[in-house]
């Protein structure tokens, strides 16, 4: 069913970022953006009603090897670096909501703050999005965010995806309620949107 090797490595280059493979190189740089501080400011807008897995260096490197050692032979790789100008700014990933069905969801990380709002986020997600509808016989991706987090919002509807579910005050933040928020787009809008202008 699966058309790539997981242990080929990736790689996906776009305008402005590169995704790619992540090798052990990248696990303490990868350690120190996601795990700078007590509460690092790129969690506050992903999940914050969600506490941080807590990680050493070492846990958090045999916890990437496990993530890769589960992948099905000939899935493609889960995870990817997010990289610009040679310098890793975040990930993107994917996991499967129920994978009889083929029911998968996609999930973006950029944790230097630095590169928030410079669209680095739309091409990476875009790339990402462009990748699996290649690689996996899926009829539709998935974005599971909450209605605190605008700019994921924002950046799943600029891509064409749709608004398909609110679940209206599930997820408690500083003694506030907010939505889960669900957007998806089918194979066939992604290719239409894809279409050059004017064909």
């Amino acid at each position: 069913m699966w058309k790539v090797n997981h242990h080929r490595d990736t790689t996906i280059k776009g305008q402005n970022v590169l995704l790619r493979s992540i090798t052990d190189r990248d696990i303490p740089v990868l350690y120190s953006l996601i795990y700078q501080g007590d509460e690092p400011e790129w969690k506050k807008w992903d999940a914050p009603f969600y506490p941080l897995e807590p990680h050493t260096l070492d846990s958090y490197r045999s916890h990437e090897k496990a993530r890769r050692d589960r992948l099905m032979k000939g899935e493609p790789d889960s995870r990817l670096i997010i990289e610009t100008n040679q310098t890793i700014i975040g990930t993107v990933t994917y996991y499967w909501e129920y994978k009889p069905s083929l029911w998968l969801e996609v999930g973006i990380g950029i944790y230097d703050p630095d590169f928030w709002n410079g669209g680095y986020g739309s091409e990476a997600l875009s790339l990402w999005i462009d990748h699996l509808f290649t690689e996996l016989p899926l009829a539709r991706i998935g974005l599971t965010t909450w209605s605190g987090n605008e700019r994921m919002m924002h950046v799943g509807q600029k891509l064409g995806m749709k608004l398909e579910g609110r679940m209206r005050k599930v997820c408690i933040y500083n003694g506030e309620y907010y939505d889960s928020i669900r957007l998806g787009i089918l194979r066939e809008e992604w290719k239409e949107r894809k279409k050059p202008q004017g064909i």
